[in-house]
């Protein structure tokens, strides 16, 4: 392994978003925290999604999470398609880096954006609200392998779209409608038996209630089958990106 130019490659995606952190890391710690905002006075006294727990509380987790998903994908994907659009991407393709070294490179730092994001979210929260905290070790877990997943899913798109439009398109009406239905701001039991089965569907259901899991020690499902489904969805887009990265699709031509 190269590991002098993988570190290098890995030190150039880590400042590319720490160059522009108002708008890498900041902006999506705000939104997150004016969601929690608006959600938690609206329904603070009308919803409890679980027993004993404040919809406030239950919330962050949730926003925290989120948060998580939608910077590692957007880090990862950016980051390719400009490269692609600005013609950069051949003075990476001309260092003596693997398909590996390169895959590592751009999912560590879409991990490192995503966590420190939602760390973020999480701190600024508890000014808010006390939350209790069952096990670090697991959201730690599904902090590090859902963000991975949602990295190795932001390289598929940054390789598959040629343009802004495309990729945006990518995120707007798959990234963004699988966070947003996947038990954020509500438990699935709440819903009718047809929708709560559909949700088991979505591999970000499990990401975000694994990770609550984390905090109260209550979820919807088992835990440990949404650990097994997390790392599943991370092997095998793992396995998918790699194979892209060794063909070149659509970067070596």
């Amino acid at each position: 392994m190269n590991i002098t130019g993988f570190y290098t490659l890995l030190y150039k995606e880590l400042l590319r978003f720490y160059k522009v952190g108002f708008q890498t890391l900041l902006a999506p710690m705000l939104t997150a925290l004016l969601y929690l905002l608006v959600f938690g006075h609206v329904l603070e006294e009308h919803v409890q999604a679980f027993p004993g727990v404040r919809y406030t509380a239950f919330l962050i987790p949730g926003l925290t999470m989120m948060a998580v998903l939608q910077n590692a994908f957007a880090n990862s994907s950016s980051s390719l398609i400009q490269s692609k659009i600005t013609g950069n991407l051949i003075f990476v393709l001309m260092t003596p880096l693997s398909h590996v070294e390169f895959f590592l490179a751009f999912v560590l730092a879409a991990v490192v954006r995503g966590v420190v994001v939602g760390a973020g979210v999480y701190l600024a929260a508890l000014v808010l609200i006390p939350l209790p905290l069952h096990d670090a070790l697991v959201l730690l877990a599904f902090a590090v392998f859902g963000s991975a997943a949602l990295a190795t899913l932001g390289i598929i798109a940054g390789l598959w779209a040629d343009k802004f439009d495309q990729l945006a398109g990518f995120q707007n009406f798959i990234i963004m409608p699988l966070t947003f239905l996947s038990g954020v701001f509500y438990s699935i039991h709440s819903l009718p038996p047809f929708w709560q089965t559909l949700s088991h569907f979505n591999p970000f259901f499990y990401m975000i209630d694994g990770f609550r899991y984390g905090f109260f020690g209550v979820s919807d499902v088992s835990p440990l089958l949404s650990f097994a489904v997390v790392l599943s969805s991370f092997v095998l887009l793992s396995g998918l990106t790699l194979e892209l990265l060794r063909r070149g699709y659509k970067i070596r031509s």
